[in-house]
């Protein structure tokens, strides 16, 4: 007996890339519990496993999120960006505002916990903490301000059909997304305090850190974008997938500014 679709919202077929993609976070998760259970009983070999099991869950998640991704761009394709419903789009639109939501509470939890230490500490940072320069963070502000102008510019150029100036303006805010991230890592590495330096060590990493893979996940975003974008996909009145990235990217750089006015500047 047939059955017919007696809705507008798209079912797509059963897949196995979803739980390979958990299973490879989960994986990194456990991992991270390791690595800081087993450096706190001092087992060396337990680091080892820890950071095999690390590698492991990168590994299958970007496998099955690539994977993942590849099957949802396939099925857009397939059924036409001039074919959406509205309540299809709603739902994206919906959809996309409670993950950033939901991101905005990682972050709060993260800022109060920061302020919790520097409210019961009396000298902060601590005095054994030689804190960074503000050089590095002040270049990387302007990387990300710029890149916020850059998606915006483009995101007009999609509306207005210039598809040539879309296509180099969404490269240029990937490749200021990678510069920033290239930028961070040389900071760590000039950084006199590590990960179990005391609460404020803790607190800066777990802080830029976790904002340093948003960056990482929009930029490559992006560049999955500038991917389709050659290919021709998306028309000017139907682009969600573009603005969902653009209001991801510019999630990211509101909350570098609150990373840097409250960590590094004051």
């Amino acid at each position: 007996m047939s059955h017919t679709q007696d809705h507008d919202f798209h079912v797509p077929k059963p897949s196995i890339w979803p739980p390979v993609s958990c299973l490879g976070a989960g994986l990194m998760a456990f991992a991270f519990v390791m690595m800081v259970a087993t450096k706190s009983a001092d087992m060396p070999w337990g680091a080892l496993y820890a950071q095999i099991t690390m590698v492991v869950g990168l590994l299958t998640l970007v496998l099955g999120a690539g994977k993942w991704w590849c099957m949802l761009i396939k099925e857009s394709r397939e059924r036409g960006y001039d074919k959406v419903p509205k309540v299809l789009d709603l739902a994206n639109r919906y959809g996309m505002v409670f993950f950033i939501a939901s991101e905005v509470m990682f972050f709060a939890a993260f800022f109060i916990a920061y302020f919790y230490a520097s409210t019961f500490n009396i000298v902060w940072p601590p005095s054994n903490i030689e804190v960074l320069s503000i050089e590095l963070p002040v270049i990387n502000t302007l990387l990300l301000l710029s890149s916020g102008a850059t998606i915006s510019w483009a995101h007009h150029a999609l509306i207005k059909g210039d598809r040539k100036t879309l296509v180099r303006y969404t490269l240029l805010t990937a490749v200021l997304g990678f510069i920033f991230l290239g930028l961070q890592m040389l900071e760590y590495s000039h950084a006199a305090f590590a990960f179990d330096s005391g609460i404020y060590g803790s607190a800066f990493y777990l802080l830029t850190g976790f904002h340093g893979f948003h960056v990482f996940v929009g930029s490559v975003m992006l560049l999955v974008l500038y991917k389709r974008l050659k290919k021709g996909d998306f028309s000017q009145k139907h682009h969600f997938y573009f603005e969902g990235a653009a209001w991801y990217w510019h999630f990211v750089d509101v909350v570098w500014i609150g990373l840097f006015l409250f960590v590094y500047a004051l």
